[in-house]
C-alpha cells in the first residue's frame, strides 16, 4: 500500500499525537475546537488539557489509512490501537483547516 500523503497540519497532528499534549496543541489555531467523546474543547489551552487527559488515561497509536475531501473538510480514517475498550477501532477524524492550522477536529466512529 502506498504511503498516505496528508496535508501538513494533519500530518503534524498525527506525528505529535504520540509525543506530547504541547506538540498537539501547536497544530491548532487559537480558537480551534475539538469534539471527542461527546465533549467540545475550545481554544489551545482546552485542547492541550484534552490531549493530556486522554494520554494519561490510555496508551494508543493511530495509523491513518485513508483521506477524503468532503464539504470543505479533510476526513481521515485511522486505525487506533491501544488499552481502551473496543480496541482496535477505525475512527474518522474530520478536520477543517485554515491558514495552515487545524481550525476544528471532530473524532468519531
Amino acid at each position: 500500500m502506498p504511503d498516505l500523503i496528508l496535508p501538513e497540519p494533519i500530518a503534524a497532528y498525527f506525528a505529535a499525537d504520540t509525543r506530547s499534549p504541547e506538540a498537539v496543541a501547536l497544530c491548532f489555531s487559537t480558537d480551534a475546537t475539538v469534539k471527542d467523546e461527546g465533549l467540545t474543547h475550545t481554544g489551545v489551552a482546552a485542547i492541550k488539557a484534552w490531549k493530556a487527559a486522554a494520554s494519561a488515561q490510555y496508551t494508543y497509536t493511530a495509523q491513518p489509512l485513508a483521506l477524503e475531501r468532503r464539504d470543505g473538510f479533510e476526513v481521515v480514517t485511522s486505525r487506533v490501537v491501544g488499552n481502551f475498550p473496543g480496541s482496535p477501532v477505525d475512527l474518522r477524524y474530520r478536520f477543517r483547516l485554515e491558514r495552515g492550522l487545524i481550525a476544528s477536529l471532530e473524532i468519531g466512529a
